[in-house]
């Protein structure tokens, strides 16, 4: 029987930045960006989040799929304009070295205040970098949420 293959980003992990900008990608989530390439790199799509002070890490095939609802807003409209921006004016694309590391951008680094130590979260299909503190301030704020709106997932095929 073959090996599972990771098909999510799991779990919370935490690394340490070193003074050039760089920390390593958890192994567990190199692994799941090297088998969803194609050519066995893991590349990465660094923006900072529009809504919370982290910086969301899509794997470029997942990133990619951003473009196909934007194709279905009016071309030129301002909701277009300013989503095109929010998303794609400070991303970056990064590859892990032989090593496993990337180099986190100043401008990503000072947005989500990471300082010596930092966060991988989960998230399935994504993963954000977190500052400790705010992390698990955020972990807690969520799980809070979901509870007190009774949050469940939709019912699926029979």
């Amino acid at each position: 029987m073959g090996r599972a293959v990771m098909s999510h980003f799991l779990g919370t992990h935490q690394n340490r930045l070193d003074a050039k900008g760089r920390v390593s990608v958890p192994a567990a989530f190199r692994t799941h960006l090297r088998n969803g390439s194609e050519n066995g790199v893991a590349s990465l799509i660094l923006r900072p989040s529009h809504k919370y002070p982290c910086i969301e890490a899509w794997p470029e095939a997942v990133f990619e799929t951003l473009a196909a609802p934007l194709d279905r807003l009016d071309m030129f409209s301002e909701d277009q304009d300013d989503l095109i921006m929010a998303l794609y004016a400070d991303a970056t694309r990064v590859e892990a070295d032989k090593e496993g590391r990337i180099v986190l951008p100043e401008s990503l680094v000072q947005h989500a205040g990471l300082t010596e130590n930092v966060v991988f979260m989960g998230l399935g299909r994504t993963f954000q970098i977190w500052e400790p503190a705010a992390a698990e301030q955020r972990r807690t704020a969520a799980r809070t949420a979901a509870r007190s709106r009774a949050l469940t997932l939709p019912a699926g095929p029979a």
